[in-house]
């Protein structure tokens, strides 16, 4: 039987301590390794224990903590590493003049298209296909001058 999400949130809800918590297999508790590892330590901190059929995992006995314990060491580096490495990338990249996230809009763009919606002729899909600026940039734009009029 597969649950889920909410019904295996009740269900953790649910059970207490001294309550062994079967799975067929540990990715049915969750998509990240931190989820699982989050999951585990609030059983665990809960008395209740955990078992996993195909991954061969029973917290109820000391070799089976000790395992999830490990793969939680593991899966804890493995995050620490990939952080790292994006973070040296990233520097590597500035280094070299490469700014990340997306290109600015053309200012002259945008300033047409704040002008065309000013003449109140045009309606934001047709100034969005004649100057290429979407929606929400020219709305972002809008609320900008709206504040900055209001600040003066």
């Amino acid at each position: 039987m597969s649950l889920t999400l909410s019904q295996l949130n009740q269900l953790i809800e649910y059970a207490r301590e001294g309550y062994v918590l079967v799975v067929y297999k540990l990715d049915r508790l969750g998509r990240s390794t931190k989820r699982l590892i989050e999951l585990s330590e609030e059983l665990q901190g809960r008395g209740i224990e955990l078992v996993s059929i195909r991954d061969s995992i029973d917290t109820t006995t000391a070799v089976g903590k000790a395992m999830f314990k490990m793969l939680a060491v593991l899966a804890e580096m493995e995050r620490d590493l990939i952080s790292e490495r994006t973070k040296a990338g990233l520097e590597s990249a500035r280094a070299r003049g490469r700014v990340g996230g997306r290109p600015k809009k053309d200012n002259k763009q945008v300033e047409k298209a704040l002008k065309l919606y000013d003449t109140e002729q045009y309606t934001v899909k047709e100034i969005e296909e004649t100057t290429s600026v979407s929606k929400a940039t020219l709305y972002r734009e809008l609320k900008k001058r709206k504040s900055n009029i209001e600040m003066n």
